[in-house]
């Protein structure tokens, strides 16, 4: 296990996880949340996201932006670009998926650059049911990306690994419940 990530798996056990009775994305309860907005977020912790999760797209030929739906997979693109750019090697793009097309300006769903013919990684801090990274699948195909894959940082053992894989795209993660302390629900 690597530093970078011994630090991540602590500060998420530390500040992202939270015990108590929770309804999740899917409609089923669970007795822990975790928030990973509350460390992707976090000056310490944004630098071990992007470290952790780079040996991960770095591991798919071809790509060249990651980015997601449009809250939880920003600060997840941005800590991969930024540490991409700080070391050799690899070094990628992010782009954002809002949840609708803008109703004004150019009305478009996906920002960034242009992705038509591009491989991308969607990736997500957590996914429960997998319907983010699906949504946003769906906008980006929409203007030519090529999907490589999804990545989250966080995998809670649910049906979303199922899902995306079903619907035909590679799906990695870089820690899990086991990682955690954490007993799938």
């Amino acid at each position: 296990m690597t530093d970078a990530r011994e630090q991540l798996i602590n500060y998420i056990k530390s500040e992202a996880v939270f015990h108590g009775d929770f309804t999740l994305t899917s409609g089923k309860k669970a007795t822990y949340y975790i928030d990973l907005r509350r460390v992707s977020l976090d000056h310490r912790v944004a630098p071990l996201i992007g470290q952790v999760m780079l040996p991960l797209i770095d591991s798919v030929d071809g790509v060249v932006a990651v980015g997601g739906l449009t809250m939880g997979a920003d600060p997840i693109a941005s800590a991969i670009l930024h540490q991409g750019a700080a070391r050799d090697g690899k070094q990628y793009d992010a782009f954002v998926v809002r949840k609708e097309p803008k109703d004004h300006g150019r009305g478009r769903q996906v920002e960034g650059p242009d992705l038509d013919g591009k491989r991308v990684i969607v990736v997500e801090d957590t996914s429960t049911t997998g319907g983010s990274p699906l949504k946003a699948i769906e906008a980006l195909e929409k203007v030519g990306a090529i999907i490589a894959g999804v990545a989250v940082v966080v995998d809670r053992n649910t049906e979303a690994r199922a899902r995306i894989e079903v619907a035909g795209y590679p799906y990695f993660y870089a820690i899990g419940l086991d990682d955690l302390g954490l007993d799938q629900q």
